[in-house]
C-alpha cells in the first residue's frame, strides 16, 4: 500500500470513528417545551396555593350555609387547578420520554456505526499483520514515508482505543437512558391515576354541594335547622352507642396490642397531603391537620392510649371532599357501610373498617366514596375511598379511629336489646367495648 493510499485509508477510518450528532435540534426543541411547561406549572402551583389560603380563611369563619358553599366552590376551583397541574406534568413526562427515545436512537446508531468501524479496522490490521516486516519496509518508497506510515499507524491505534472507550461509554449511557424511560413511564402511570382521582374528587364535591343545596333549599335558616337536628340526633346516637358498648362482653388483652409510640400505622393520606399539613401548621396548631383529638377527658390525659367512653373516640383530620383516603396498614376489610341509608341516623356516614394482623383495626368514616368491599385484602397505602362529610359531620373531614380487634364487632344497634329507641337501630356499623378504643396518635 503506497503512502497516498495509506493516508486515504487512515482518513477514512477517522471519519468512521467520529460520533454522529443526529436529532440534536429535535432534542433541543423538546427541552424548550419541557422548560415552558415547568414555567407554566409554577404559575398553576401559585394558583393552587392561593385557593388554599382562601379555604383556610373560610375555615375560620362561622359555620354558615354561605361559608360552607363557598368552601366547596373554592375546593372545586383548587381541584380544577390541580387537574391542570397534573395534565401539565403528564405532558412533560411524555416529552421526556420522547427526548430519551431520541437519545436512545442516537446512541444505538453510534454503537452500530462504531462496532462496524472497529470491526473493519481490526480486519485491516489483521490483514496487514500477514505481511512480514521486511516486505512492508521494502514496499515503502522512502524511509521518510515509512516513518510517516508508522506515525499514522500509531495515531490510528490511539484513535481506535479512544473509540472503543467511547463505544463502552455509549453503551453505559444507553442503559441509563432506558432505565430513565422506564422510570418516566412509571411516573406517567402514577400521574394518570392521580388525574382520574382528582376528577372523581371534583364530582364528589359537586355532589355534596348539590345535596346540601337541595336539603336547605339554599336558605340559611334551613341550614341552621339541619345543623341543630344533626347535633341533637347525633348526641342521641352517641348515648345509645355508649350504652350498648358498656354492656358488650368482649375482653381486650392489652399485652396483645403493639407497643405505643412504635409508629406501626401510617397516616391515612398521601405524603404530599401530609406535607401540605406541615406547611399549614399555623391554621390547625399542629403538623397533621388534626381538628379534634382523641378523648379530651382527664382519664384520656392520664391514659393516652385508652378511651373511657367520654369524649371523642377517634381523631378528626381536615380534608377537602374527594381527598384519597389510604389504608394505614395492610389488612383485610372487615366491613363497609353507609349509615345515611337509614333516615335520621347521624353517625359515621359512609365508613370502612380494616382489620390488621397485629391486634389493631382501623376505621375511616364520613367518606364520600368507598372503593373497597368486605373481605378484600388491602396493602398499606392502598386507596380505600374518598373523604367527605357524610353522617354526623358539619364540615369535610376524615374520622380516623383505631380499635383493639378482639373488642370490636360490626353489627346493627338493633341487635342489642337496649338500642331499639335510636333511629340508628337498623344501621350497620362498628361497635366496640370501651377498652377497645385506642388513641390513634399512640400508633401513628
Amino acid at each position: 500500500m503506497g503512502l497516498p493510499s495509506r493516508i486515504l485509508f487512515f482518513g477514512f477510518l477517522f471519519f468512521l470513528l467520529v460520533p454522529g450528532t443526529s436529532h440534536a435540534q429535535s432534542a433541543t426543541d423538546i427541552q424548550s417545551q419541557i422548560d415552558a411547561n415547568n414555567k407554566q406549572l409554577q404559575a398553576i402551583q401559585a394558583e393552587i396555593a392561593g385557593y388554599q389560603a382562601q379555604l383556610d380563611t373560610l375555615g375560620t369563619q362561622k359555620n354558615t350555609l354561605q361559608s360552607t358553599i363557598a368552601s366547596l366552590t373554592t375546593s372545586q376551583k383548587q381541584l380544577a387547578a390541580q387537574i391542570a397541574a397534573t395534565q401539565n406534568k403528564i405532558s412533560s413526562a411524555n416529552l421526556k420520554i420522547r427526548e430519551l427515545t431520541i437519545s436512545i436512537g442516537d446512541k444505538e446508531t453510534i454503537i452500530t456505526s462504531d462496532e462496524s468501524a472497529v470491526a473493519k479496522a481490526l480486519r485491516t490490521i489483521a490483514q496487514g499483520e500477514q505481511m512480514s516486516l521486511v516486505t512492508q519496509v521494502l514496499s515503502t518508497e522512502t524511509l521518510g514515508a515509512l516513518w510517516k506510515t508508522a506515525d499514522y499507524a500509531i495515531q490510528f491505534n490511539r484513535a481506535l482505543g479512544a473509540d472503543i472507550k467511547s463505544l463502552r461509554d455509549a453503551r453505559t449511557v444507553l442503559a441509563t437512558n432506558r432505565d430513565q424511560v422506564t422510570a418516566a413511564k412509571a411516573e406517567l402511570v402514577s400521574l394518570q391515576n392521580d388525574l382520574a382521582s382528582q376528577k372523581r374528587s371534583v364530582d364528589a364535591s359537586k355532589a355534596a354541594e348539590q345535596q346540601l343545596l337541595a336539603q336547605t333549599k339554599n336558605q340559611e335558616s334551613n341550614y341552621q335547622k339541619l345543623i341543630a337536628k344533626k347535633q341533637v340526633e347525633g348526641k342521641a346516637f352517641e348515648d345509645a352507642l355508649a350504652s350498648l358498648e358498656s354492656q358488650l362482653n368482649l375482653i381486650v388483652h392489652p399485652g396483645l396490642l403493639p407497643k405505643t409510640g412504635t409508629g406501626v400505622l401510617s397516616w391515612p393520606f398521601s405524603n404530599a397531603f401530609m406535607m401540605n399539613c406541615t406547611k399549614r401548621s399555623k391554621v390547625f396548631g399542629n403538623l397533621f391537620c388534626v381538628t379534634q383529638y382523641f378523648g379530651n377527658t382527664a382519664f384520656a390525659t392520664a391514659n393516652a392510649q385508652v378511651y373511657n367512653g367520654h369524649g371523642h373516640n377517634a381523631i378528626d383530620i381536615s380534608a377537602p371532599i374527594g381527598t384519597p383516603v389510604d389504608a394505614a396498614l395492610a389488612g383485610t376489610v372487615l366491613g363497609t357501610g353507609n349509615t345515611d341509608a337509614v333516615p335520621g341516623c347521624y353517625s359515621f356516614g359512609k365508613w370502612v373498617m380494616v382489620v390488621h394482623g397485629n391486634g389493631l383495626s382501623t376505621l375511616y368514616a364520613h367518606l364520600s366514596e368507598i372503593d373497597v368491599s368486605k373481605g378484600q385484602s388491602v396493602d398499606t397505602g392502598q386507596l380505600l375511598g374518598l373523604s367527605g362529610m357524610t353522617g354526623f359531620a358539619t364540615g369535610p373531614h376524615l374520622h380516623f379511629g383505631v380499635y383493639a380487634t378482639e373488642g370490636t364487632q360490626v353489627m346493627t344497634l338493633g341487635q342489642f336489646r337496649s338500642s331499639t329507641a335510636t333511629p340508628c337501630k337498623y344501621a350497620t356499623m362498628p361497635v366496640a367495648t370501651l377498652e377497645a378504643y385506642l388513641n390513634p396518635l399512640s400508633y401513628l
